[in-house]
């Protein structure tokens, strides 16, 4: 503590960021200050902590700074730096549901429609969509009353054969040049005001058809319209009717029991509430105030701006303002409302906030069991040199030696971090050589260390390999040869979860309650889909005939026909006895036969 306090002694006045080591040398925290000298001595000197801080400081070893220019240079370096290291103390958020946006390709000569999950600068979007409105059923809406195009064809100075889409009416088919630029042009005017949430045209027009059909007594169509019709109502109910019209505002209210916060979003667009979503979070902030700013940082950096955020008075509106100026280009207001509809909103959803976080204590609780607990306890029962902040997980997966893939997941404090995944094709391989593709997987992901691309491949703290002892002493023979003594290695074999390690003969077995082992297995299960969505990837890509010719049974005009009904390799491997029996020319016995062969070999 000695040096600590010496190093306290010399803390700038100087805004910046600052970053917290356990005995490891792990990052453990990263946090912004407008005077690193403040800040950094309030997490030793001040006596009002709160337990989460108090545990976080009981593990700081050491700590280093960062001097930036401004505060909102701090922010960015801190975003930046949470990112890289993923503190187990900081506010992280895993973007795993993130809701759909109609996407209007306004850049293109003829603008057409569709349904993303990413938001670029290439055109207009709305959305984010929630609360049970499907993006798919606005999409038929456009179609059937705007004629608009939802496909991606290039449209040149040759004109193309019509599709169906033109032949029902929902396409005014521009690629075949049956419009002028100026129809198409009006009609992408009108389809962006429905978007902004003028209905009454698109239901005056679905109200007749609907009426149409059912007076020539094609009642199922006739229900299809009036499910379109329920759909436009749902949506009219969510407009708040005292709110402008041309608003797009996320309310944003946090709630804390200084150990655990919760935070809920709700989101207006064009004055309709389209839904809201609840986060449960674990944060070693001093105060509210940072906690918040942390989370709005991290939220946006995958959710679409508003125009404005509506949010509590603790929040840090000047800084924040700056922030999305300087690194969005967009000026967004914060507001703290004092009355009317929006400080309803927002009271709304301190509500919101306040009933999660007294429901999600225990979640948290169990999720700290499942992740960062486990960790600890598997570097108890392994006798693991330090705790295993990274894992990588690996598999191979092949149908008899053909288009041989493996994978690498990545666990974080015994989490999933999907963005740090990576995929290999096996190259040199020839056969089903399940030790020699680990070899050629191993040699390329350690030939990442010390070279400029460790800053995307870190190094881990362990290596878990699916399988057993001869896997394991395979890449052994890898680590040998290149060097690599300073990661640890273990290998799960799957039949008996029996954990190998390299300083025993023995296997180690883990209680099967035991939640070390229940991480095990998520990673291992995890490598395991993930290796095999890629070998189906490169399946499709390849000509799916070759593929079926391996079945013995499966001849040319059987090929044809699984093909004509399925389309893709992926739907045959994922369809069952019943789906496969379907098919013109094959029974039950032969149906068996295709289904055992997928299942089997992967």
């Amino acid at each position: 503590m000695g040096e600590l306090k010496e190093k306290l002694n010399l803390l700038p006045e100087s805004p910046g960021v600052y970053i917290m080591l356990d005995k490891d040398g792990i990052v453990i925290y990263v946090g912004k200050a407008r005077v690193l000298k403040n800040r950094v001595r309030q997490y030793f000197h001040s006596s009002q902590k709160s337990e989460k801080v108090a545990a976080m400081v009981e593990n700081i070893a050491d700590f280093y700074y960062i001097i930036t220019k401004t505060e909102i240079d701090a922010l960015a370096l801190e975003n930046n730096l949470i990112k890289k290291y993923k503190p187990k103390y900081n506010i992280l958020l895993k973007d795993d549901k993130t809701y759909p946006y109609i996407h209007v390709h306004t850049k293109e000569e003829y603008p057409r429609v569709s349904i993303t999950r990413k938001l670029k600068k290439d055109g207009k979007y709305f959305g984010p969509f929630m609360g049970g409105v499907r993006c798919g059923d606005l999409l038929d809406i456009i179609g059937t009353v705007y004629n608009v195009r939802t496909c991606s064809v290039a449209i040149g100075a040759k004109p193309k054969k019509p599709c169906l889409a033109y032949h029902l009416g929902r396409c005014l088919a521009p690629c075949a040049h049956l419009c002028t630029r100026e129809e198409y042009a009006e009609r992408i005017k009108e389809t962006l005001s429905f978007l902004d949430g003028n209905y009454e045209k698109a239901e005056e027009i679905l109200q007749e058809k609907m009426l149409r059909f059912a007076e020539n007594e094609e009642f199922e169509l006739a229900m299809e319209y009036r499910e379109k019709l329920q759909m436009l109502s749902k949506l009219k109910l969510k407009r708040i009717t005292s709110l402008n019209r041309a608003l797009n505002a996320d309310v944003v209210a946090l709630k804390t029991n200084f150990l655990y916060s919760a935070v809920n979003v709700l989101v207006t667009r064009s004055g309709i509430m389209q839904g809201g979503s609840n986060f449960a979070l674990e944060d070693g902030s001093l105060s509210e105030t940072d906690a918040l700013t942390a989370f709005l940082i991290q939220y946006y950096t995958s959710h679409e701006l508003p125009d404005q955020i509506l949010v509590q008075d603790f929040c840090e509106k000047a800084l924040l303002e700056g922030y999305f100026r300087e690194h969005f280009q967009k000026k967004v207001e914060i507001i703290f409302p004092k009355q009317g509809v929006k400080k309803q909103l927002l009271d709304m959803a301190e509500q919101n906030a306040a009933d999660y976080l007294s429901k999600a204590v225990d979640k948290i609780k169990h999720k700290d069991d499942m992740t960062k607990n486990a960790c600890a306890r598997l570097q108890d029962i392994l006798g693991l040199k330090k705790y295993p902040k990274r894992m990588e997980c690996y598999d191979i997966s092949n149908i008899s030696g053909v288009d041989k893939v493996g994978s690498m997941v990545v666990f974080i404090d015994g989490e999933a971090d999907k963005s740090s995944y990576r995929r290999f094709k096996i190259k040199t391989v020839e056969g089903a050589n399940d030790y020699a593709s680990h070899q050629e997987m191993m040699r390329r992901r350690l030939a990442k260390l010390g070279t400029d691309e460790e800053e995307r491949f870190p190094k881990p703290d362990l290596m878990i390999i699916d399988g057993g002892k001869g896997q394991l002493s395979a890449v052994k023979e890898v680590f040998d040869e290149m060097g690599v003594t300073n990661i640890e290695l273990i290998s799960l074999a799957e039949r008996e979860e029996e954990v190998f390690t390299l300083f025993s003969e023995e296997s180690i077995r883990i209680n099967h309650r035991d939640y070390a082992l229940k991480m095990l297995q998520r990673i291992r299960d995890e490598a395991h889909r993930f290796a095999i969505t890629y070998f189906r990837s490169l399946h499709s890509k390849r000509n799916l005939s070759s593929v079926l010719e391996e079945i013995d049974g499966v001849g040319k005009k059987k090929r044809m026909a699984l093909l004509e009904k399925f389309g893709t390799i992926d739907k045959i491997i994922s369809a069952d006895v019943a789906a496969l029996c379907e098919v013109e020319g094959i029974g039950e016995e032969l149906a068996k036969k295709i289904y055992t062969y997928f299942k089997e070999e992967l």
